[in-house]
């Protein structure tokens, strides 16, 4: 057996099924590109679901790293540390909020909101104790956890994990008539994705988070964006949605605040509704550590500059215009913003599943989704020469 399968083996022999992953094992990476054990390099055009927006390795953030590996990595909250403060505040300026609450993957920060909807409509609201019901959308990904799949209407995230945890509402996606409908006194929060990655890259029709913004404020409900994976930078904008000139009431983050470094999440939010925790009601150990901090403060900083939204928007003009020439033929439809696509291959071509295993043959690795989409979303940094390098290998594909 190769390197390549030996790794793979040895690794199924102990380790429990839960991603189907592409048969790669990678040892190295750079910038745009990754290496593997036998030395044969891909272009990413994934980039860690967005968690590395700003490339593997990027020296900003591994000299942070290191600088804070070398001086305290870990507190837990039962005491202060010098990079707490200082990250909170100016986490907390960029969003244009008050408070942050961090946390450390993408589902502990929903389930954060969540939580914090629920406390907010008890104690501000006054929705009756147990009664909070919160309005999500099908097709949504949110995460895995027990709550979270609650409300998933994905058979393969939600079947065989109940009993489910009431006091969600599920309506279409983009359908704001159905969102009106479904919202009552009861109704605490609003949670979406501005732009549904998991399910495809879907993008909402036009005016519709104007709507959700609208319609939260006229019935006293909270909108919580869930920008774990289109926030900071991707979609062309710091916020997906910027793009329709909206603030939400919430922001969870997660994923790039890291930096592709450590895992660093967080919820941000005003003080009227952050402020409804207390002491000892809610909590994580490595939520907002030393060096989660260190690293998310380098993220920022990169951020405000401006240069990576640019980039994703001038590169993600280009992407969307090469790839809108192959709908029609191999390509039924494309989706998304800025450095992110949607890309529905005609089923002829085979499943997604099977056009990224072709791409990872000809040295590209992305991510198939629900039959025979293919996501496309590369770090932020990627070289216009290397992001033509990956459609070529993509054109090819599709004219086999």
């Amino acid at each position: 057996m190769s390197t390549t399968q030996d790794a793979i083996a040895a690794a199924e022999a102990h380790s429990a099924h839960n991603y189907h992953p592409l048969p790669v094992v990678v040892a190295t990476a750079e910038g745009a590109w990754m290496t593997d054990v036998e030395g044969r390099r891909y272009l990413d055009m994934l980039a860690g679901y967005s968690a590395l927006n700003f490339g593997h390795g990027n020296r900003r953030l591994i000299d942070a790293a290191k600088a804070q590996l070398e001086r305290v990595t870990l507190t837990s909250r039962a005491f202060h540390h010098d990079r707490f403060a200082d990250f909170c505040a100016r986490l907390a300026e960029f969003c244009g909020m008050e408070m942050v609450l961090p946390m450390n993957t993408g589902a502990e920060a929903v389930e954060t909101a969540v939580k914090t909807a629920r406390k907010w409509g008890y104690r501000v609201k006054g929705v009756p104790d147990g009664m909070a019901k919160i309005v999500v959308a099908a097709d949504n990904f949110h995460g895995r956890t027990t709550t979270i799949v609650s409300f998933s209407t994905d058979p393969e995230a939600r079947d065989g994990y109940g009993p489910y945890t009431p006091g969600f509402e599920i309506v279409p996606y983009g359908d704001l008539a159905a969102l009106d409908a479904a919202v009552t006194d009861d109704t605490v929060a609003v949670l979406l994705e501005p732009i549904q990655g998991e399910a495809g890259v879907l993008v909402p029709p036009p005016g519709y988070l104007e709507g959700v913004r609208r319609l939260t404020r006229e019935r006293d409900v909270l909108f919580i964006a869930d920008e774990i994976q289109s926030g900071l930078g991707r979609t062309g904008k710091t916020f997906a949605c910027e793009h329709e000139g909206v603030v939400p009431d919430m922001y969870v983050l997660g994923k790039a605040l890291g930096g592709g470094v450590v895992p660093v999440s967080a919820v941000v939010s005003s003080a009227a509704v952050l402020g409804v925790h207390r002491p000892g009601e809610h909590g994580s150990t490595f939520g907002g550590n030393p060096l989660a901090c260190a690293v998310a403060l380098e993220v920022l900083a990169m951020l405000r500059t401006g240069e990576y939204q640019e980039r994703a928007a001038e590169l993600g003009d280009h992407l969307h215009r090469e790839l809108g020439l192959l709908v029609g033929g191999a390509v039924r439809e494309v989706r998304g913003r800025g450095l992110w696509a949607g890309v529905d291959v005609d089923p002829s071509k085979g499943s997604g599943r099977q056009v990224s295993e072709r791409l990872m043959e000809r040295g590209v690795l992305v991510k198939d989704t629900h039959g025979s989409t293919i996501r496309l979303a590369p770090p932020l940094m990627i070289s216009k020469e290397d992001l033509d390098w990956g459609l070529e290998r993509l054109r090819e594909v599709l004219a086999d």
